[in-house]
């Protein structure tokens, strides 16, 4: 065989090498493209990162969320649950979008103050930006509330407006701390706040104890589950709503708003902007980076999940309130919010400015 019809026949296997490679190479991510939801989640775990400490108002309603969450997922994957506390959830906010898997198998329960952080705070973390995350559903829209016990020295809130009362509360981020901060600095409430508490389960231990006199930012659900036949005895009082419209039930025993103790219009919509973020109390994230696919997936198993027939009746039993709010709905909410008039966030940046 003579040179030249060896070099065409090297020339010949060369390309058709190359044309196989580079046809595997353009399969590959069509391969990928066509795996369904269904068939990415069968067979994987979905990993539920609760932001607090176990036993507290968003880790009872996370575990509830997913003991029927993996039966509308398409899959069926098994729902794995945490606790991730710190820092406002903003450590488990942290591990979603710098050290978890960005496909969908990671999802996290924050607290909504870790939300709103950039937003009211002006405080920009290096690890997150809770805006950028993909908003699943929010479980339920809170009706905070300031609880005391009886022998607080103080019988309402306006009491508190001339005598300290000393609030249990976690760390700075969750509702625990930042209402009562806020309600402090705006309206000059007298609110000692001892802060460093895991969760609002360990501030609840602290108020039964003793070692503190009332608690703060606590949603009304949790608030009756724990304390309704203390709360008919008189042993522990309500003294504010924490929100723009109140619980109708709170409404009916004549509990005020706090924005009933503002002094003048502009504190009153600066109070109205702060707790709007109240209606989304419960939020669950995905990472930005989440197929569309599958961020679309979670928002309705999100959703079915809050209107399966068997978690409301567990809800019921648990004297859970439910009132969800789908994934599009929030991330709507959160837009409008971020878009707040600069005077108004200006006040509320100054008043954190001060914790």
């Amino acid at each position: 065989m003579n040179s030249n019809v060896r070099r065409a026949r090297y020339r010949s296997v060369a390309v058709n090498a190359l044309a196989i490679g580079v046809a595997l190479w353009s399969a590959a991510p069509a391969a990928h493209a066509q795996e369904s939801v269904e068939q990415f989640y069968r067979g994987k775990k979905l990993n539920l990162i609760i932001g607090s400490s176990a036993g507290g108002g968003y880790d009872v309603y996370a575990r509830l969320i997913a003991k029927y969450f993996a039966k509308h997922l398409p899959g069926a994957p098994q729902v794995i649950v945490s606790n991730m506390a710190g820092a406002g959830s903003n450590v488990a906010a942290a591990y979603l979008a710098s050290s978890a898997p960005k496909d969908g198998t990671y999802m996290a329960a924050l607290y909504m103050g870790a939300v709103v952080e950039p937003l009211f705070y002006g405080k920009k973390r290096s690890t997150h930006n809770p805006a950028e995350f993909n908003y699943i559903g929010n479980a339920n829209t809170d009706h905070d509330v300031c609880a005391i016990k009886s022998s607080a020295p103080v019988k309402t809130m306006a009491d508190t407006l001339k005598t300290e009362l000393v609030i249990g509360a976690s760390a700075p981020g969750g509702a625990t701390f930042d209402f009562p901060a806020f309600e402090k600095e705006l309206l000059g409430a007298k609110l000692k706040i001892v802060s460093g508490y895991p969760g609002s389960r360990e501030v609840n231990l602290a108020l039964e104890k003793g070692e503190v006199e009332g608690i703060c930012g606590q949603s009304w659900g949790g608030v009756a589950a724990l304390y309704e036949p203390m709360i008919k005895s008189g042993a522990i009082r309500l003294i504010a709503q924490e929100s723009n419209t109140g619980h109708p039930a709170l409404n009916a025993l004549k509990v005020p708003l706090m924005r009933e103790f503002a002094q003048t219009d502009f504190q009153r919509k600066v109070l109205e902007i702060f707790y709007e973020q109240t209606s989304f109390s419960r939020p669950y994230a995905v990472a930005k980076e989440v197929p569309a696919d599958r961020v679309a997936a979670l928002r309705k198993a999100f959703m079915n999940t809050m209107n399966d027939p068997e978690l409301a009746a567990d809800a019921r039993q648990m004297q859970l309130d439910i009132e969800a709010t789908s994934g599009e709905e929030l991330q709507r909410k959160l837009k409008v919010l971020y878009a707040a008039p600069d005077d108004i966030v200006a006040a509320i940046r100054k008043v954190y400015a001060t914790n």
